[in-house]
Order: C-alpha cells, then sequence, then structure tokens
C-alpha cells in the first residue's frame, strides 16, 4: 500500500498514574487523521518508544490499527538495537494487523556499515510488511550512508527512509539512485520543502500533532507547482517546527503543547520530564502565534 506523504509519529498518551491511556490514544490517531495526516506512526520516538514496555507497544498497535479501520496506515515503530528482539516485535506486529514498519538505525552500538545493512536485511526477510528505515544520526551516533541505503532499497519490501541527516546532498543522492518506488521521508519538519525540492515523496511530521491541514496543503501546493503558496506555509509554520525541536528534546515540547491546547495526552515517562516553566510558556507563547488545525476533545 502506498502510506501517504504525511505521517504524523503519534506521541503516546499517559494518564496521571503514567500508565497508557489506550482510549485517548486512538482518539488522538483519528483525531490525526481528521486534521490532514494520511497514517500515523505508532510507538516511535515521539512515542517515547524507549520506555514503552514489550507488551504495551503491541497492545498500541492493536488498538490504533482498530479505531483507524482502513481510514490511513498504521506503521509500527519495531526497530531497536537488538535485531532480534526487531524481528520478534516485527512478526508480532505484522499478526496485530499493522500495515507497515518503521525500522530506526541502531542506536547506542554504532555498527559498521555492513552490520547496518544485514540488520535491516534480516528484519526485512523476517516479515511480509512494507519496512521504512529511519537514518537519524543525532541520536544514534551513526549515520547510515547513501551508499547503504541504496544496497537495502533493493530489498523488495523495504520501500522508503524517514531521513533525518540533514544532509541534502546525502537525501539527493538516495532520490536519484534508489530504485523505483523507493520513497523518502523527511525526519526533521524544517526540511520537509527542501525535501521536496530535491525530489522527496513528503515528511514524517511531529508538527503536524498541531498543524496537520498546513502540512498536508504545504505538500500539496508544492506538487501542484503553486511554489509560492507552499513556501508561504513553510515560513508561517517554521519557528513552530523550531521551537517543538530545539526548545527540548522531542516529545517534551509537542506533548506540552498537546497538554496547554486541551488535548490531554498526560505526563511524560522518566528519563524524560516536563520543560520547565520558562521553557513551558515559550513554547506555549508560539503556539498561540499559530493556527492549530487538531480538534481537542471536550
Amino acid at each position: 500500500m502506498e502510506f501517504g506523504r504525511l505521517l504524523t509519529p503519534m506521541v503516546t498518551p499517559f494518564d496521571d498514574q503514567g500508565r497508557v491511556d489506550y482510549e485517548q490514544a486512538r482518539r488522538l490517531a483519528l483525531a490525526l487523521l481528521d486534521s490532514g495526516s494520511e497514517g500515523v506512526v505508532v510507538a516511535g520516538t515521539t512515542g517515547e518508544a524507549p520506555t514503552l514496555s514489550h507488551d504495551e507497544k503491541l497492545k498500541l498497535f492493536a488498538e490504533i490499527k482498530e479505531a483507524v479501520d482502513g481510514r490511513g496506515a498504521v506503521i509500527a515503530g519495531t526497530g531497536t538495537y537488538n535485531t532480534a528482539e526487531s524481528i520478534e516485535l516485527s512478526q508480532e506486529a505484522e499478526r496485530a494487523g499493522v500495515d507497515g514498519l518503521l525500522l530506526t538505525v541502531p542506536y547506542y552500538s554504532k555498527p559498521t556499515q555492513e552490520g547496518l545493512y544485514r540488520h535491516f536485511e534480516a528484519i526485512a526477510q523476517a516479515t511480509r510488511l512494507p519496512c521504512i528505515l529511519y537514518n537519524i544520526p543525532g541520536r544514534t551516533g551513526v549515520n547510515m550512508t547513501a551508499e547503504t541505503t541504496l544496497r537495502l532499497s533493493r530489498v523488495p519490501n523495504i520501500v522508503g527512509i524517514k531521513e533525518a541527516s540533514g544532509d541534502l546532498v546525502q537525501i539527493a543522492r538516495i532520490i536519484g539512485d534508489a530504485r523505483e518506488g523507493f520513497h523518502v521521508w523527511s525526519g526533521d519538519d524544517q526540511m520537509t520543502l527542501p525535501l521536496l525540492a530535491v525530489g522527496g515523496y513528503g515528511v514524517i511530521c511531529v508538527v503536524s500533532h498541531l498543524a496537520g491541514t498546513q502540512m498536508r496543503d504545504l505538500i500539496e501546493a508544492f506538487l501542484a507547482g503553486r511554489v509560492d503558496d507552499a513556501t508561504r506555509i513553510h515560513r508561517r509554520l517554521l519557528p513552530l517546527m523550531t521551537i517543538l525541536m530545539t526548545a527540548a528534546s522531542n516529545p517534551i515540547p509537542i506533548k506540552h503543547a498537546l497538554n496547554g491546547i486541551g488535548f490531554r495526552v498526560g505526563p511524560l515517562r522518566l528519563p524524560l520530564v516536563e520543560p520547565d516553566e520558562a521553557t513551558g510558556e515559550r513554547i506555549m507563547a508560539e503556539v498561540r502565534c499559530q493556527r492549530i488545525d487538531l480538534a481537542v476533545a471536550v
């Protein structure tokens, strides 16, 4: 299936006791689809995946898939720094009915490029699901090179990559030389327009929690040749994109913003903590300057 050009890696709502709030997660997934997203990524970085147990992830996958009911893609974050564990979780996610997998470059262990290739190849060969790779060297400590990504693009069910290297030369090479049908999504909201300009496909986007319709409009305007319109939207949203990524580590700012507008997603799990008062106010000051597309349940 085509996953869509605008995907949101949704936050994981918790209740006041820090337990996963599955009902609110279902509401959030539907609200994101209603406000422009074509699919959701569940249990990614923005979803605080490192703090979720194996069972919590599987229940989230099943709950969100049931709630979405075919309205959009449900992509499960199943990649870890452990290849065998990633295979097991991927196979269980497939049985839960998800539409695809997001597989991050292994963190902490800092594998070689050959190790990265074999890791992703092994996971992809263990499932029938389409797989999206995720290159984010700022968090993993390793950049997956264009050469490695291009090798992996020949694996039949590896269908694309979420690129957050910030290296447009690398990204442009992947876009130009990968097999036909291999998509490149931006993994950095601020790079969406530049990535589209070098032939990229779309974005897996944090700001679309709040501005999904506007991000969809940006992509559609660019594809229709209305570059000035796309640029205006980009410039308008750029301060919000920036503060959500720089005020504190993701997902601290976006969870604070969602709670602040009245869409309750609860606290963070340690080791993440709430922003201090001054930082929280800076986040909300920018949020108040923007049009919010997400419908707030009351």
